[in-house]
């Protein structure tokens, strides 16, 4: 064979394994989908591309973002956690309460609540591993124990279904200095949250990537036994899953705390689905063994255009919901497609 040929049939090669690479990453269906509901509304929302607006954009895909991080690799791992929701919430009762009722520094309140939150994700995993029930039916019973127990707690101690007011307590200026502050450049304000979400994202994907954690989190997802058979410690790995969602409800909590100053007890709840929608919708399987933080990240960026694009086109509210899962059931079928193009190129 000549060189040239040689040299032709190499080019081929490379081409084939960079398509086919592309083709098999799980954030790939929801990126085509972020284009095509950015360019969406770029075309029927005229504000929708002011950078003030895309700022707003980019703090609701945060807000759903830094969970859908974690839940994204729970889910990776195989299980499910539908306690999320009313977990940030808790999150957010106890550093107020405690703070409030102890007269301590509000930095005394968010340890509390970091160790009390971490406490709920590792009871999720420990039962689930010991018990052998499905994680649906293990978090759905967390779910309606700290939903009981917020709303108790808080008209038990505060006598109403909201928290009194922290803001003159001492720490709490330097507190919303961490999780609720603004950063401004030139004229466009972002929050903070948005540098906690990119930050989780990083973290999450050198994880997944880059080290041993990693490769246990997939060979959970695709196998428990299997994954046990060669040595892969599954208990820990599904526990430490779970404490890692329970670290980001903590982060999630303490901003709905710092940029409110009270939170009211029945917050939270349905925002799970959220979660595991942006989860899905950035290339997660029900199944688990298979997904990316960087999809999680799409699929919330997915949330916020959403949300927002209909406020900008001026459109009824009402629909968001529908658009939200027409999105949702698209984005499950592209995903399924483009999985099944990549599988057939191999």
């Amino acid at each position: 064979m000549s060189t040239a040929t040689t040299a032709q049939a190499d080019e081929r090669l490379l081409r084939q394994g960079y398509l086919r690479r592309l083709m098999g990453r799980p954030e790939l269906g929801s990126v085509v989908g972020a284009a095509a509901v950015f360019l969406f509304f770029s075309f029927v929302a005229d504000s929708f591309l002011q950078p003030s607006s895309l700022s707003t954009v980019l703090y609701a895909s945060s807000t759903i973002g830094i969970m859908a991080v974690p839940v994204a690799l729970l889910m990776i791992g195989g299980e499910f956690d539908l306690s999320t929701g009313v977990m940030v919430t808790s999150s957010a009762l106890v550093s107020s309460m405690f703070s409030y009722q102890m007269t301590a520094d509000v930095w005394v309140g968010i340890g509390v609540s970091l160790l009390v939150t971490l406490a709920i994700g590792f009871f999720n995993g420990f039962m689930l591993t010991r018990t052998k029930l499905p994680s649906f039916i293990i978090t759905l019973g967390t779910f309606l124990m700290l939903t009981g127990l917020n709303l108790g707690f808080t008209k038990l101690i505060s006598g109403t279904v909201s928290t009194k007011t922290i803001g003159d307590m001492e720490g709490f200026d330097s507190a919303r200095a961490v999780f609720a502050s603004h950063l401004s450049i030139g004229d466009v304000d972002l929050q903070v949250t948005i540098l906690w979400w990119f930050g989780l994202v990083a973290l999450a994907t050198w994880v997944l990537l880059r080290t041993r954690v990693g490769n246990w989190i997939f060979a959970v997802g695709g196998g428990s036994d299997a994954a046990r058979a060669v040595g892969v410690p599954v208990n820990k790995t599904k526990i430490g899953l779970y404490m890692g969602v329970a670290f980001c409800a903590w982060i999630s909590g303490q901003h709905l705390l710092m940029s409110y100053d009270v939170v009211q007890s029945g917050e939270g709840v349905g925002n799970e689905f959220l979660y595991i929608i942006a989860a899905v919708i950035g290339g997660c399987l029900m199944t688990g063994g298979y997904g990316s933080a960087i999809g999680s990240a799409v699929g919330a960026f997915i949330f916020g255009m959403t949300s927002k694009g209909i406020v900008y086109a001026q459109w009824n509210p009402d629909w968001f919901k529908f658009f939200l899962g027409a999105m949702l059931l698209l984005a499950t079928l592209l995903n399924a497609w483009v999985r099944k193009r990549a599988e057939a190129s191999k």
